[in-house]
């Protein structure tokens, strides 16, 4: 495949990975305390130049990957992670391996039964 197909394609030299993520907070978290969560957490991410997107509220469900056309990598999966282990509001996170973003499947069994 010619390289202008690649990129077009985001194939080999031009694909970009990403991460899935999922993690819970207590039920009993007012939304000004989810939304105070979620502006340290998006501090946290765009530090990284990492950008994310998906559902969340008490239980998340994101997709991560970094800005511009570049593949987030298994050290932003690992920092991350750890920022998260490190708050004490969060339960049960679960981080995929790197994956393919333009063909990432959010059906992948990182999101939580009912």
């Amino acid at each position: 495949m010619r390289k202008r197909l690649r990129k077009k394609h985001r194939v080999r030299e031009y694909q970009e990975l990403g991460f899935e993520l999922a993690f819970r907070l207590p039920a009993s978290l007012s939304d000004a305390q989810v939304m105070e969560f979620w502006d340290r957490f998006i501090d946290e991410v765009e530090a990284r130049g990492l950008l994310c997107g998906g559902a969340s509220g008490h239980e998340w469900d994101l997709f991560v990957t970094r800005e511009g056309r570049e593949s987030a990598t298994d050290v932003d999966r690992d920092q991350l992670r750890r920022w998260l282990e490190a708050d004490a509001l969060v339960s049960e996170i679960r981080v995929s391996e790197l994956v393919d973003a333009s063909k990432c499947s959010r059906n992948s069994g990182l999101r939580y039964d009912a």
